[in-house]
């Protein structure tokens, strides 16, 4: 992590949810996450006096027909958001995309090894993909700057679609500290690292954190039942599990 020597302020926390999951708390027993903890964590660490006021959480609803445990998976993904609201209410915002897929398949080319690319031999495959996530990344996070409600903000992704927004918001607000935590697992010892910080956003950041720690995960994740005005809202049991 880069030191800073800049003033401390309000800090807010902008999640890509589909890059968190996937880079790294799938096939882990870490997916109960208490992000408000997380993040209060880390900044206690930098120990610069920075005052976490918002984490914003972009991410869209799964689709049972595509989820590993069907409408478990659903119904899990919705406990998560209620018990982030039960917890923090408006201290975190979760904000949808969505999931968009052809009925009749995608129809892409075929990878055979060895061979070159043939654009004739092609084959329909069910394709599903995440829409507006970025957009209501760039926006959420430049508008937050317009008004003037943060002093340092922490991107959490190591997408480099996220550039642009990265850029102009180090030219049109230059007092703004810029944060990026990529979401990926530290390398073993002795291993070659799997997955890097995109440079892209890096560039553009006044410090960086190269991964999240097991360690971290473990120790900020949520009660096993959290309260709420209704029933208590536990934990999924799948989620317990290391598994997909």
């Amino acid at each position: 992590m880069i030191a800073s020597t800049r003033s401390s302020g309000r800090t807010a926390v902008y999640i890509d949810g589909y890059n968190l999951y996937y880079g790294r708390l799938r096939g882990t027993g870490y997916k109960w996450l208490d992000l408000v903890l997380l993040f209060r964590s880390l900044l206690a660490q930098r120990d610069q006096s920075e005052s976490l006021e918002k984490v914003v959480f972009f991410t869209a609803p799964a689709l049972a027909t595509f989820a590993t445990h069907g409408n478990a998976s659903v119904n899990a993904q919705a406990a998560y958001h209620r018990a982030l609201k039960a917890l923090y209410g408006e201290q975190v915002d979760i904000v949808f995309g969505k999931h968009v897929y052809d009925r009749k398949g995608a129809l892409l080319p075929v990878y055979v090894d060895g061979q070159a690319f043939d654009r004739n031999n092609r084959v329909r495959v069910w394709k599903l993909e995440e829409k507006k996530t970025d957009v209501n990344l760039a926006i959420r996070m430049y508008r937050d700057a317009c008004r003037g409600l943060y002093d340092r903000i922490i991107l959490v992704s190591n997408d480099s679609d996220a550039e642009p927004v990265l850029a102009a918001l180090r030219e049109d607000f230059p007092e703004l500290m810029i944060g990026v935590l990529t979401p990926i697992r530290p390398p073993l010892p002795g291993t070659a690292v799997h997955r890097r910080t995109s440079q892209s956003l890096a560039v553009f950041a006044h410090w960086t954190v190269a991964n999240i720690t097991d360690d971290q995960l473990r120790d900020a994740q949520l009660p096993e039942s959290v309260s709420s005005n209704k029933k208590p809202i536990l934990r999924p049991p799948h989620w317990v599990e290391f598994s997909g």
